[in-house]
This record gives structure tokens, sequence and C-alpha cells, in this order.
């Protein structure tokens, strides 16, 4: 890419076809360098894309454009509870049972449910939440409800789901 910036549609178009393309999330900071102009203005697209229909979603790891996943067949949501230092522990038990974790949900008392996109399947996925967690410093939303939390899961198969949660609840995760 050049240094010209891109303008309005023709620079959201472009974002669209990178997302289409690409096998891994994309980054805010990552797209505006690649269309010289703010991380802000990218939120600001990724904002409009999204008012627009454009199945573009926000992860930990960047942005994502939702293909139908055929291969992702089977969801189950859990319940969990366990203080903040057993969370890698959490996610890679997951993660190594061939699991995706596609979110985390708390229910605050004020605000009702706050949910984040997750979309972890790698212990490198884990691995980079975890580093990008004590890098900002940022807390936990299990923090804001006593470590009590729920994760939408997912697999290509029924049995996969089963034997996660039956590792997870021997390990004491389980509500």
């Amino acid at each position: 890419m050049s240094n010209e910036k891109l303008k309005g549609d023709e620079r959201r178009s472009q974002l669209i076809a990178w997302l289409m393309s690409a096998d891994k999330p994309l980054s805010g900071s990552i797209l505006a360098s690649k269309t010289n102009v703010s991380r802000q203005v990218i939120v600001q697209d990724m904002s409009l894309l999204k008012a627009s229909g454009e199945p573009i979603m926000a992860t930990a790891q960047g942005y994502i454009y939702l293909k139908n996943d055929s291969n992702k067949q089977y969801s189950r949501v859990i319940a969990a509870n366990h203080p903040p230092e057993e969370t890698t522990n959490e996610l890679l038990t997951i993660v190594d049972y061939g699991v995706t974790v596609e979110d985390v949900t708390v229910e605050h008392p004020v605000y009702g449910d706050i949910k984040a996109s997750l979309k972890l399947s790698t212990r490198k996925d884990v691995e980079d939440l975890i580093k990008r967690l004590r890098e900002t410093n940022a807390s936990l939303l299990s923090e804001l409800t006593e470590g009590i939390h729920m994760h939408t899961l997912s697999s290509d198969s029924e049995e996969k789901l089963d034997k996660v949660c039956g590792a997870l609840k021997e390990k004491g995760f389980l509500l």
C-alpha cells in the first residue's frame, strides 16, 4: 500500500476485503497502518460497517469477519467460578480439548449481562490474551462478579464439549 490515505467508502471496502481474507484477527493498529489513518478512524469505520449489517466482530485479538463456520456446529454455555489466577488454567483446559471459547459473560448488578467476544481456539490465543491483560493491567470481567462468569463454547462435536465439561468439573471450575 502506498503512503496515500484511503478515503471513506474506498477504505471501508478495503477493510472488508482484508478481514474476509484474513485467517486471524486484524488489530486496529495494523489496519490503521495499512490505510494511513488513525486507529480511531478504524474504530469509527468498524462501527459504521457493523451498523450497515457487515458481520464484523471486535475480539481481544482484533477484528474478524464472521464467516459461516460449518466446522463449529455445536455450542454450549457453561457457568464457571474461579479466582483470577486460575483463568489461564481454565482457558487452556478448554482449548486443549479442541473447543473454542467464543465469549465470556458476567451478570452485573447495575448493567445486567456484560459480554465480551473472545474467540480463543489455541494455546497461542490464550497466551496472547493473558499477555495483553498483563500489559494493560486490565481486569477480568469475572472480577466484577467474584469469579462467577459464563462462557459460550463451540466445537465440531458434542463429545468434545462433554469431555471438556468433565475436565472443568473435575478441576472445580464449573458451578
